[in-house]
């Protein structure tokens, strides 16, 4: 596969609240802007921007806002988180063919004070689109959230390999122990215990409130650019080493139960062969992963697909502590969107950067390669984040 050439040269976010008290598209431009500035570039030199097919800010009106004049590039992606990776993704292609010379990617929401995802939608069985279709097999049966669907991959996996809902607490308890050491999460200073994780109340079985993400308000952006132009910018430049998006046989949007196998993430898995084969690189090469953990069932799940243990034994990795800070792969240092906020994995991509700059809040030592992964359960996205070569 053709290696890209391009890197992440700066990175913003807004807070992260439950009430921004601000429109989306104000969250938005406060991001892009606090990306250039890290990154030491002016709007005027944006000639391309990237979002996700759900986010509302048009990239006309962005464009607008922050004073970005003519573009010659701007795509947006579809499937929820799935789209997190992959906005890096689209914006390095276009960097590194010259469809652009520098390219923003970002996500804005209030998804609590506002449009909030995990509320039931009855509504997605009557859409006249191949997903009401899909939908309409499982919506009117009371399958009508993503902890409901996800719940039945969840139980699935738990019976095939004998794990328990202590193996999912354990996730929530590390991502939340992460957290409470970064001042920029939410849950800074709220670490859970096991006991805690164990007494919260059920969503959907056997799913409970802790084995589910937050609801978050905010926005992060990233400035992408050609490797060569970001060594002289303002901060050390993330590199792209690799970028792949990925979906399985037989893929529905987080309801594929028809599938032969219930217990993996096929997408993931296409993901990952890309990343190992396009980088060179395997999982021994990574010094910290940032898995998306919208819940704790899909990162055991996406650490045997990506191999970093084999399937069935994510349970035993993570029981014997290696997830956590000092274990044999820290994932998501930053507490994830368990711990930090939800901003659909693009805040996860700027713990990388940040994890490759050595100024993260827990920083993890040695880091040369980060793994990110987006969405699961949906068509997803990955990414190889490097630090600069000498």
């Amino acid at each position: 596969m053709t290696r890209l050439d391009a890197a992440i040269a700066g990175i913003g976010a807004t807070e992260f609240s439950k009430d921004s008290g601000r429109s989306e598209l104000r969250l938005a431009a406060e991001a892009v802007l606090a990306a250039l500035d890290d990154a030491g570039l002016s709007p005027a030199e944006v000639d391309g921007l990237v979002t996700f097919t759900q986010d509302a800010n048009q990239e006309i009106a962005v464009a607008r806002e922050v004073g970005i004049g003519d573009l010659s590039f701007f795509s947006r992606v579809d499937y929820g988180g799935g789209a997190a990776c992959a906005t890096v993704a689209h914006a390095a292609m276009a960097v590194t063919t010259g469809a652009a010379r520098a390219v923003v990617c970002y996500r804005a929401f209030n998804e609590r004070s506002g449009r909030r995802f995990g509320r039931p939608d009855a509504g997605l069985a009557g859409q006249q689109s191949s997903q009401g279709m899909e939908m309409s097999w499982h919506v009117p049966y009371g399958l009508v959230t993503p902890a409901a669907w996800v719940a039945m991959f969840a139980r699935r996996y738990l019976h095939a390999y004998g794990a328990t809902s202590e193996d999912l607490g354990r996730v929530a308890v590390a991502m939340r122990r992460h957290a409470a050491t970064n001042p920029a999460a939410w849950f800074h200073g709220r670490p859970i215990t096991l006991a805690d994780h164990q007494a919260s109340r059920w969503i959907a079985e056997p799913l409970r409130l802790l084995d589910c993400c937050q609801e978050s308000d905010g926005a992060v952006a990233l400035v992408v650019t050609t490797a060569g132009r970001a060594r002289d910018l303002r901060r050390t430049p993330a590199v792209v080493t690799a970028a792949a998006q990925g979906s399985g046989a037989g893929q529905m949007m987080m309801t594929s139960y028809y599938r032969d196998d219930m217990t993996g993430l096929p997408e993931m898995s296409v993901v990952g062969r890309q990343l190992w084969e396009t980088s060179g690189l395997t999982p021994a090469d990574i010094q910290t992963a940032i898995l998306y953990d919208h819940f704790t069932p899909f990162v055991l799940t996406q650490l045997e697909e990506l191999g970093f243990c084999g399937r069935g034994e994510a349970a035993a990795y993570v029981r014997d502590g290696g997830i956590e800070l000092g274990g044999r792969l820290p994932v998501n240092p930053h507490g994830g969107q368990l711990g930090e906020a939800y901003i659909h994995g693009m805040n996860g991509i700027a713990e990388a950067v940040r994890q490759l700059r050595g100024t993260a809040a827990n920083q993890v030592d040695g880091v040369r390669n980060v793994l990110v992964t987006a969405g699961t359960g949906v068509p997803t996205s990955g990414l190889i984040l490097s630090g600069v070569s000498d």
